[in-house]
């Protein structure tokens, strides 16, 4: 499966999907189905004739299930897989039109804005050989007239044309530059101040809007001025990068090709979306406020056009994924149009003592190797036994059950408190190997466990 990881995720197929999928997050097959089912449809639909895709929507999905067994993982991990653009949102940061807070056709804005830098970031790749180089031109520009004092230099001319000796000492002066020995140089350079001159006027604004208008407005009449600076060659190289950069990805391309992915591909994760449904059946209150966030949400999820400093987006096919615990309230609490529009539903299992001991010892990122590279940062080897982690996955199912469920959060909980000691003493157990036994385990957690007015605050 080594192939699939440098796939897009367009590319991929939903039995690979899943696999990706699987070497982070443990179980939740069900999940992982749905939503690399839903993946897939984006690019089957892409693959239809004019006429009949725009009449297929994607199917939104809602997935249940208590804090801490995958939700946000696999948007995290969908994420990364993802060359399309997408965001992850909570719904509670989100209030009502005419009350203080932002509104939920920022969500929109944030997802073309973060297309926007993903488009430039891959047109700029293509450009890399001709940036590099004319930044790299720059910068011998200034630094070779620094050395015109040194007797040592032969006759050094900046200008179109070079005698031999002028080339062979701009040549060598390339590769020091390449290599990294002008780094600490200090150079006086001309910086030009950014225009940023994107303002939305459609819509009501919102502070943050009018905020960042205000910000364009004074970069235009007050920041635009070139000015000399002194800088290190290192952060000159920077600053010469991000202009060539900007000179040589055309923006309207940029924009164009972003609209295009964030109508057709985008994907907007909604997380705590249990949070704004009506809990209990209760009518008033802060009851009202939530109803109202969710009739803001409908029409995005629906299909409507939001206005943006980039134009106008058209949200019909993007594909939406709402997540919560549901604990309080359940999915039959949200707006009836609102359950209408996540037709998928999925329900995430609670984790049990065995998805602990696997969380512990399979994923690439498992929990017990991040600790085992910490420690190893100063020189100490832990070595986990078995029966020690089976003894982890027991504690931790444990403390949930009789305590707040949090999911595999507990792991990290339990994982502090008993590397506690060692993590404060590594530095003094450099060269030293250590391994983490069942014993130790008891030892370190038996009294916290046996004490349950202490586990419930310590773990």
């Amino acid at each position: 499966m080594a192939y699939a990881a440098s796939k897009k995720l367009d590319e991929l197929k939903p039995s690979e999907i899943v696999k990706e999928l699987d070497k982070y997050i443990i179980g939740q097959k069900q999940a992982k189905r749905t939503i690399a089912v839903a993946i897939r449809n984006r690019t089957r639909r892409k693959r239809l004739p004019l006429e009949i895709r725009d009449e297929v929507s994607p199917k939104n999905i809602i997935m249940i299930g208590p804090t801490g067994v995958g939700k946000t993982e696999i948007a995290r991990r969908i994420a990364k897989l993802s060359n399309a653009p997408f965001i992850k949102v909570e719904a509670t940061k989100y209030t009502e039109v005419g009350y203080v807070g932002r509104d939920v056709e920022s969500i929109i804005r944030d997802l073309m804005s973060i297309a926007v830098q993903q488009v430039k970031a891959e047109l700029a790749e293509r450009e890399l050989e001709k940036v590099q180089n004319r930044v790299e031109e720059r910068l011998l520009d200034i630094l070779l007239p620094q050395v015109k004092e040194d007797p040592s230099v032969d006759i050094i001319a900046v200008g179109s044309s070079y005698t031999d000796s002028q080339k062979v000492t701009r040549e060598r002066f390339r590769q020091m530059l390449r290599d990294g020995k002008f780094d600490e140089r200090e150079v006086e350079i001309n910086v030009q101040s950014r225009k940023r001159v994107g303002i939305e006027v459609l819509g009501q604004p919102n502070m943050e809007e009018l905020q960042e208008a205000m910000q364009s407005i004074g970069s235009i009449f007050g920041n635009g001025k070139a000015h000399n600076r002194k800088l290190t060659v290192k952060r000159a190289r920077e600053i010469f990068t991000e202009e060539e950069t900007d000179k040589a990805v055309d923006t309207d391309r940029a924009i164009d090709e972003a609209k295009e992915r964030v109508e057709q591909m985008g994907i907007v994760f909604i997380d705590e979306i249990d949070k704004v449904a009506k809990s209990g059946g209760s009518g008033g209150g802060i009851d009202v406020s939530r109803e109202g966030v969710q009739r803001d949400i409908l029409p995005i999820i629906e299909g409507t056009s939001v206005s943006t400093k980039w134009g106008v987006i058209d949200t019909t096919h993007i594909l939406f994924i709402a997540s919560g615990a549901f604990h309080v309230s359940k999915p039959s609490d949200l707006i009836p149009e609102l359950q209408g529009r996540f037709p998928l539903r999925v329900e995430l299992d609670d984790l049990k003592a065995d998805d602990f001991y696997r969380i512990l010892t399979e994923p690439a990122n498992a929990i017990t190797m991040q600790y085992r590279e910490l420690l190893k940062t100063e020189g100490v080897q832990i070595i986990f036994e078995d029966e020690a982690i089976r003894r982890i996955s027991e504690i931790a199912y444990e403390v949930n059950s009789s305590h707040d469920n949090i999911g595999a959060r507990r792991l990290f909980t339990i994982m502090e408190k008993l590397l506690e000691e060692l993590s404060f003493s590594a530095d003094e157990l450099t060269g030293q190997t250590i391994p983490i036994t069942r014993a130790y385990v008891d030892e370190r957690l038996g009294d916290v466990i046996q004490n349950q007015d202490l586990s419930k605050f310590i773990l």
